[in-house]
């Protein structure tokens, strides 16, 4: 039956509540604060450029080195160097994860982009539809089939650019009928549902026979996950085929395994048509199959367990362009075969976990791969690649920051390690991975410190594996709570059920207090050495939730599916006494007396196994709590943020899909300000959410921040640091204009926000001799004004010193600007920025002069300063602080005001330099003009000569000066 849907009627679907289609956030209706008053505020990326999941590639056909990257949570990227460089192509449209792209042969402008990857990881995003570009990925246009859930791949008729195919996988969490193949023969306007099975079978992978684009083989999948189980394979899985162009199809035998079949994988020898591959999921039948009847027949040419291990995760084939024989797997690694699939060996890829591969039919040579370490491209068939270490598309499950200076950021990188990077630098770096740590643990983390003593560092991994790293001893040394081996397990056989993020928090009381999530609530008080018990069981402990995971083929257990724990713990920054435990299937919990015993505190409006992603114990009042709940691995996409003010007696849900964030945008963590309270952030699914009144009502604050979920925000150092699923870590610099902002503050005619105390630092190039890197502020002092609409239209900023003299002066006037040797402020409505550099004035140097070591002016040395304001009637002043760097401990602020007079009296003499030689100068023009008059008048023989010798005399000083 063929299923009929325009992207149109898919659109409109989105506006009234299904899944929408990852573009950028959805503006509320009835926002708090004006969006343009916030919009110059930007948030900058600080790494680290170490190339996170993708799993989908393509070159473009009339460009050898240009190619397209899909990122599993980082929108699309391109290439057009072969990989030396790759930059982001979708973030003013889409973004998230991305499962397919394809560029049509006939017109390489068009191409498809489709969300979701089908190599289904329990974190995995959902994909929100299909998109299309006509100018080779500069504009997009969303395509339709909003509810596909996982797209796996994408085909392209190659002589007409509208007749598209796609393999559609469905929802990963659930049931839909949006899934199996779908045709467009009008270019994404229409699509028609021409293979569909069930509401849990959809399409992995397509394949079509570029001689005759009508023959299309399909590989069908049954597959669905939740937050204890994967499941893979059903009756209904195997290689189906079309020869009318999709019309019609049927399910190939001859050899290919019956019976339960999980995920398979397709390709169709450019070389030779009638030879086909297919690698199938199956027991014990499993392998790689090859066709040389246009799969009618198929032989099983090899089972190796590596080539098919993990199925669900890797489980494709791609045949080579130009050599029927040659074939390539994808698995943990890139295997290739040269003898029609009997024997694979492997070709060293810079990253593991391979999940799609491209190769120029021109030039089998030239390919480029997907793995989980982003995209390489290789120009030799493999000998050698490009780095990923290029790419800032790192997925990270949480951040944390310490109080280091400069300080840093941690947190684990998905399919890498744990990371530490810093928020910015003050050296000059050849490489930003100069500055990065490794700080123990492995991908999972999670990464707990005391923030006031960052050199120790905890930091886990699955399985409960916790490293304890003293970086002043660069010494590592294992802690874990109890030895077992959970791969493999089934839930219910384990003792202590560690989850594949295991919540491990550092006391903020005692740095050697740290406490660990299994299904209890554990606590070491000395740093690891022992280990107690504090909670009982505070799971539902379901057993029908705790069978060994995968099936029913093959079982998978690597943590993920761990379920029935403890997801979350929250400490109060008033006291040890109280702890706060928040589980994976719904429940909540309370200890106010240090884990002695424990309140059962769910909210009653709690969702049924909702997922307690994020308890934020507030330092305003010893009650209050914020808390981030998220059911989308249940295939529920509701936000839900609770909050407290009575230790968990009464909750309020604030988010109900119409207030602000939409109905389907999951919340993953949640934020209150420590300085505001009510002022809240909610990172999302699709981006990030502010609210103003407590949760009343939320708007969005995505600014510059791509599409990409919001996996972890911390608010320390008056910055907002984000870690994301794809776009590693984030910074907005300075909240102070949000603290402040209010109805009154957003309708003054203008208004001078309170600058924060601005440390006398030097940046480094955080991004080394590379044209990519971390994205550094500048050095000094944030002054944030506001300016209303139909206020003044004239703007000056003056920066006064502690006798009220003036520093610097900034002015919207460019006449003024210029002569003051700053930058012209902006006097149009809304909030803007300028950065004092903590620099006077330099010196008035002389035309044509150089001056080696010349550093623009003189550095404020460490006091009191003050901004004033001046727009219309306005006239506003503040004071602030310029610091000295803390880690010039040796340095006096006798030293500094030392430094400051010897400076300032260089700066003079090199202003009073310039004078006399301006005066020379001038002298000597008068001169020359003498000489011009005396030798019109025929007196040059007695004018000259003395004129030289004055001339002699005062270039003399000249050069001496």
């Amino acid at each position: 039956m063929r299923r009929f849907l325009t992207a149109a009627a898919a659109s409109f679907a989105i506006a009234i509540g299904s899944p929408a289609s990852g573009q950028a956030p959805v503006p509320s209706g009835n926002p708090t604060v004006d969006p343009a008053l916030l919009a110059s505020l930007e948030y900058r990326m600080v790494g680290p450029y170490r190339g996170g999941r993708s799993s989908a590639v393509w070159g473009v056909p009339d460009d050898p080195a240009a190619f397209f990257m899909g990122t599993t949570g980082g929108g699309m990227w391109k290439t057009e160097d072969y990989g030396v460089t790759w930059n982001p192509v979708s973030d003013e449209y889409f973004g998230g994860s991305v499962g397919a792209v394809a560029i049509a042969a006939a017109d390489p402008n068009v191409i498809y982009a489709g969300g979701g990857s089908a190599d289904i990881r329990g974190n995995t995003s959902t994909g929100r539809g299909l998109w299309k570009s006509t100018d080779q990925g500069k504009t997009w246009v969303f395509a339709g089939l909003a509810d596909a859930g996982q797209i796996g791949r994408i085909e392209i008729h190659p002589r007409d650019p509208d007749l598209v195919y796609l393999a559609a996988l469905g929802r990963p969490f659930g049931k839909n009928e949006t899934r199996g193949v779908f045709r467009s023969q009008d270019g994404g306007e229409n699509w028609e549902n021409v293979l569909f099975l069930n509401d849990s079978t959809g399409a992995a992978d397509l394949s079509m026979n570029p001689s005759n684009p009508r023959e299309i083989y399909a590989g069908m999948w049954r597959a669905q996950r939740k937050p204890w189980a994967m499941v893979s394979g059903g009756p209904e899985g195997g290689v189906y085929k079309t020869t009318d162009g999709g019309d019609t199809w049927r399910k190939l035998a001859g050899g290919l395994p019956e019976g339960i079949v999980g995920k398979v994988g397709v390709s169709v020898s450019p070389a030779n048509p009638d030879r086909a591959w297919a690698i199938l999921e199956a027991e014990p039948e499993g392998g790689v199959y090859r066709s040389d009847d246009a799969g009618e027949t198929w032989t099983r040419t090899n089972s190796d367990n590596n080539l098919r291990q993990r199925a669900w995760y890797y489980t494709h084939v791609q045949a080579d362009p130009r050599d029927e024989n040659t074939v390539y797997a994808l698995n943990t690694s890139l295997y290739r075969s040269v003898d029609g699939g009997q024997t694979f060996e492997v070709i060293p890829v810079p990253h593991g976990d391979v999940h799609d591969l491209w190769i120029n039919p021109d030039d089998p040579d030239v390919m480029v791969v997907a793995n989980d370490g982003g995209g390489q491209v290789t120009v030799n068939g493999g000998e050698t690649w490009s780095t990923y270490q290029n790419q800032p598309t790192a997925e990270l499950y949480d951040v944390i920051v310490d109080h280091a200076f400069p300080y840093r950021l941690y947190g684990a990188q998905q399919d890498n390690t744990t990371i530490s990077v810093p928020a910015w630098t003050s050296a000059n770096l050849l490489h930003p991975k100069e500055a990065w740590l490794n700080v123990g643990g492995c991908e999972t983390g999670p990464v707990a410190l005391h923030p006031d003593h960052p050199e120790v560092v905890y930091a886990g991994c699955y399985g409960g594996v916790i490293d304890r790293y003293d970086m002043t001893r660069d010494q590592v040394r294992n802690i874990n709570l109890y030895p077992q081996l959970q791969l493999g397990s089934a839930t219910r056989d384990l003792r202590y059920r560690f989850q594949w993020v295991s919540p491990m928090v550092v006391s903020p009381h005692d740095p050697d207090v740290v406490y660990h999530g299994s299904q209890y609530v554990h606590r070491t008080t000395d740093g690891g050495m022992t280990w107690e018990t504090l909670s009982p069981d505070l799971s539902t402990d379901n057993p029908e939730h705790q069978h060994q995971s995968g099936g029913p083929i093959n079982a998978d257990v690597t943590g993920v599916e761990i379920y029935n724990v403890v997801f979350s713990i929250g400490l109060s920054p008033h006291t040890p006494d109280v702890i706060w435990a928040g589980t994976d299937d719904g429940r909540v919990w309370i200890s106010r007396d240090e884990g002695e015993s424990w309140n059962e505190v769910t909210p009653p409006d709690m969702p049924e196994l909702g997922t307690v992603d994020e308890i934020d114990v507030s330092v305003h009042q010893p009650g209050r709590a914020v808390m981030a709940v998220q059911r989308y691995r249940l295939d529920d996409f509701a936000p839900y943020v609770f909050i407290t003010d009575d230790f968990g007696e009464n909750w309020r849900l604030v988010t109900d899909g119409t207030n602000g964030i939409p109905a389907d945008y999951p919340v993953r963590t949640v934020r209150e300000d420590p300085v505001r309270q009510g002022l809240l952030f909610a990172g999302t699914e699709f981006g990030l959410y502010v609210s103003f009144d407590d949760g009343g009502n939320w708007q969005s604050f995505q600014q510059n921040l791509p599409i990409t979920p919001v996996t972890g925000m911390r608010i320390a150092h008056g910055d907002l640091v984000l870690s994301t699923q794809g776009r590693s870590f984030w910074i907005l610099d300075d909240l102070t204009p949000l603290r402040e902002m209010t109805q009154e503050v957003a309708g003054a005619a203008a208004y001078l926000f309170q600058p924060r105390d601005a440390y006398r630092v030097t940046k480094g190039n955080a991004g080394g001799l590379s044209e990519l890197g971390p994205e550094v502020a500048p050095s000094g002092a944030s002054i944030h004004y506001a300016i209303a609409d139909g206020g003044p239209d004239a703007v000056t900023v003056e920066i006064l010193d502690q006798a009220g003299e003036t520093v610097r002066t900034f002015s919207s006037d460019s006449t003024a600007a210029a002569e003051a040797g700053t930058a012209r402020l902006n006097a149009e409505p809304g909030l803007h920025r300028v950065w004092w550099d903590l620099m006077y004035p330099g010196p008035r140097v002389a035309d044509g002069a150089v001056i080696w070591g010349y550093t623009g002016g003189v550095k404020a040395p460490p006091g009191t300063y003050q901004v004033r304001l001046a727009a219309g009637d306005v006239d506003e002043t503040r004071s602030f602080q310029v610091l000295k760097d803390p880690r010039l401990d040796h340095v006096t602020q006798p030293d500094f005001d030392e430094q400051f007079r010897v400076a300032m009296a260089v700066r003079d003499s090199l202003t009073q330099v310039a004078d006399v030689l301006e005066e020379l100068q001038g002298i000597m023009a008068q001169i020359d003009e003498v000489v011009e008059k005396a030798d019109f008048a025929g007196q040059s023989e007695q004018i000259a000569p003395l004129a030289d010798t004055v001339d002699t005399e005062l270039t003399a000083v000249q050069d001496d000066l």
